[in-house]
Protein backbone atom coordinates (compact mmCIF):
# COMPACT_ATOMS: atom_id res chain seq x y z
CA UNK A 1 0.00 0.00 0.00
CA UNK A 2 2.65 2.71 0.81
CA UNK A 3 4.71 1.61 -2.50
CA UNK A 4 1.09 2.15 -4.34
CA UNK A 5 0.59 5.71 -2.65
CA UNK A 6 4.79 6.74 -3.32
CA UNK A 7 3.64 5.84 -6.78
CA UNK A 8 0.63 7.88 -6.82
CA UNK A 9 2.42 10.71 -5.53
CA UNK A 10 5.15 10.37 -7.85
CA UNK A 11 3.11 10.14 -11.02
CA UNK A 12 2.02 13.89 -9.79
CA UNK A 13 3.53 17.23 -11.37
CA UNK A 14 6.29 17.91 -9.51
CA UNK A 15 4.02 20.75 -8.32
CA UNK A 16 1.48 19.08 -7.05
CA UNK A 17 3.24 16.06 -5.03
CA UNK A 18 2.59 17.59 -2.05
CA UNK A 19 -1.56 17.20 -2.60
CA UNK A 20 -0.54 13.63 -2.87
CA UNK A 21 1.01 13.23 0.46
CA UNK A 22 -1.99 14.88 2.11
CA UNK A 23 -4.49 12.93 0.66
CA UNK A 24 -1.78 9.71 1.68
CA UNK A 25 -1.89 11.40 4.94
CA UNK A 26 -5.48 11.73 5.22
CA UNK A 27 -5.91 7.63 4.91
CA UNK A 28 -6.58 6.14 8.81
CA UNK A 29 -3.29 4.08 9.25
CA UNK A 30 -1.39 5.80 6.84
CA UNK A 31 -1.41 9.15 9.40
CA UNK A 32 1.12 11.40 9.37
CA UNK A 33 4.26 9.25 9.84
CA UNK A 34 3.97 6.98 6.63
CA UNK A 35 2.63 10.15 4.67
CA UNK A 36 5.83 12.10 5.59
CA UNK A 37 7.79 8.83 4.54
CA UNK A 38 5.91 8.62 1.61
CA UNK A 39 6.70 12.15 0.83
CA UNK A 40 10.21 11.74 1.36
CA UNK A 41 10.72 8.40 -0.56
CA UNK A 42 9.12 10.47 -3.54
CA UNK A 43 11.44 12.98 -4.01
CA UNK A 44 9.39 15.49 -2.08
CA UNK A 45 11.62 18.23 0.18
CA UNK A 46 11.64 16.89 3.90
CA UNK A 47 10.36 19.80 5.43
CA UNK A 48 7.22 20.05 2.58
CA UNK A 49 6.28 16.11 2.60
CA UNK A 50 6.33 16.56 6.61
CA UNK A 51 4.11 19.50 6.61
CA UNK A 52 1.73 18.04 3.57
CA UNK A 53 1.45 14.84 6.18
CA UNK A 54 0.42 16.85 9.11
CA UNK A 55 -1.91 18.95 7.42
CA UNK A 56 -3.63 15.93 5.66
CA UNK A 57 -3.53 13.64 8.62
CA UNK A 58 -4.65 17.02 10.95
CA UNK A 59 -7.67 18.08 8.20
CA UNK A 60 -8.66 14.34 8.47
CA UNK A 61 -8.87 13.56 12.11
CA UNK A 62 -11.02 17.21 12.48
CA UNK A 63 -13.59 15.69 10.57
CA UNK A 64 -13.69 12.29 12.77
CA UNK A 65 -13.98 14.71 15.64
CA UNK A 66 -16.56 16.94 14.38
CA UNK A 67 -18.30 13.95 12.95
CA UNK A 68 -18.09 11.87 16.07
CA UNK A 69 -19.25 15.22 17.96
CA UNK A 70 -21.95 15.83 16.10
CA UNK A 71 -23.06 12.20 16.62
CA UNK A 72 -22.80 11.79 20.41
CA UNK A 73 -24.56 14.84 20.43
CA UNK A 74 -28.21 13.52 18.59
CA UNK A 75 -28.08 10.48 20.50
CA UNK A 76 -27.12 11.49 23.94
CA UNK A 77 -30.14 13.90 23.72
CA UNK A 78 -31.77 12.27 26.97
CA UNK A 79 -31.18 8.31 26.19
CA UNK A 80 -29.30 6.41 28.42
CA UNK A 81 -26.05 4.57 27.12
CA UNK A 82 -25.69 1.77 25.76
CA UNK A 83 -23.55 -1.27 27.23
CA UNK A 84 -20.27 -1.18 25.28
CA UNK A 85 -19.03 -3.66 23.39
CA UNK A 86 -15.62 -5.81 24.45
CA UNK A 87 -13.14 -3.50 21.93
CA UNK A 88 -15.07 -0.16 23.31
CA UNK A 89 -14.80 -0.83 26.77
CA UNK A 90 -11.44 -1.95 26.59
CA UNK A 91 -10.73 1.78 24.38
CA UNK A 92 -12.44 3.43 27.62
CA UNK A 93 -10.46 1.46 30.01
CA UNK A 94 -7.36 3.15 28.40
CA UNK A 95 -8.73 6.37 27.81
CA UNK A 96 -10.01 6.64 31.64
CA UNK A 97 -6.28 5.38 32.16
CA UNK A 98 -3.93 7.62 30.22
CA UNK A 99 -6.19 10.39 30.02
CA UNK A 100 -6.12 12.29 26.40
CA UNK A 101 -3.06 13.65 26.11
CA UNK A 102 -1.92 10.00 27.08
CA UNK A 103 -4.00 8.02 24.52
CA UNK A 104 -3.83 11.11 21.74
CA UNK A 105 0.29 10.85 22.12
CA UNK A 106 0.28 6.67 22.57
CA UNK A 107 -2.28 5.91 20.72
CA UNK A 108 -1.29 6.03 17.48
CA UNK A 109 1.13 2.99 18.23
CA UNK A 110 -2.36 0.83 18.12
CA UNK A 111 -4.81 3.14 16.44
CA UNK A 112 -5.27 5.52 13.82
CA UNK A 113 -5.55 9.13 15.44
CA UNK A 114 -8.94 9.18 13.72
CA UNK A 115 -10.20 6.57 15.51
CA UNK A 116 -8.92 7.16 18.68
CA UNK A 117 -9.81 10.84 18.48
CA UNK A 118 -13.19 10.14 17.62
CA UNK A 119 -13.63 7.69 20.25
CA UNK A 120 -12.58 9.90 23.27
CA UNK A 121 -14.91 12.44 21.63
CA UNK A 122 -17.54 9.38 22.19
CA UNK A 123 -16.59 8.97 25.87
CA UNK A 124 -17.19 12.35 26.61
CA UNK A 125 -13.70 14.03 26.60
CA UNK A 126 -13.49 17.57 25.67
CA UNK A 127 -13.66 18.42 22.20
CA UNK A 128 -10.84 21.36 22.24
CA UNK A 129 -8.87 18.65 24.49
CA UNK A 130 -9.03 15.84 22.29
CA UNK A 131 -8.13 18.52 19.06
CA UNK A 132 -5.23 19.95 20.69
CA UNK A 133 -3.67 17.11 21.72
CA UNK A 134 -3.96 14.98 18.59
CA UNK A 135 -2.40 17.85 16.67
CA UNK A 136 0.67 17.40 19.16
CA UNK A 137 0.63 13.75 18.69
CA UNK A 138 0.33 14.01 14.96
CA UNK A 139 3.32 16.58 14.44
CA UNK A 140 5.56 14.85 16.62
CA UNK A 141 4.55 11.28 14.77
CA UNK A 142 4.87 12.90 11.55
CA UNK A 143 8.22 15.29 12.08
CA UNK A 144 9.90 11.47 13.43
CA UNK A 145 9.29 9.96 11.04
CA UNK A 146 10.00 12.26 8.30
CA UNK A 147 13.46 13.24 9.63
CA UNK A 148 13.94 8.67 10.14
CA UNK A 149 12.97 8.90 6.84
CA UNK A 150 15.53 11.61 5.35
CA UNK A 151 18.68 10.53 7.57
CA UNK A 152 18.19 6.65 5.58
CA UNK A 153 17.83 8.24 2.47
CA UNK A 154 21.22 9.83 3.14
CA UNK A 155 22.46 6.96 4.68
CA UNK A 156 21.79 4.85 1.98
CA UNK A 157 23.21 7.28 -0.64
Amino acid sequence: MIDALRDFTSSLPDVLQWVGVILAAAIPFVESYFGAVIGVLAGIPPVIAIAAAIVGNVVSMLIFVFSAHGVRSKVRNGKPAKPETPRRAKLRERFDRYGVAGVSLLGQTLLPSQITSAAMVSFGASRNAVIFWQVISIVLWGVAFGVLATLGITFLR
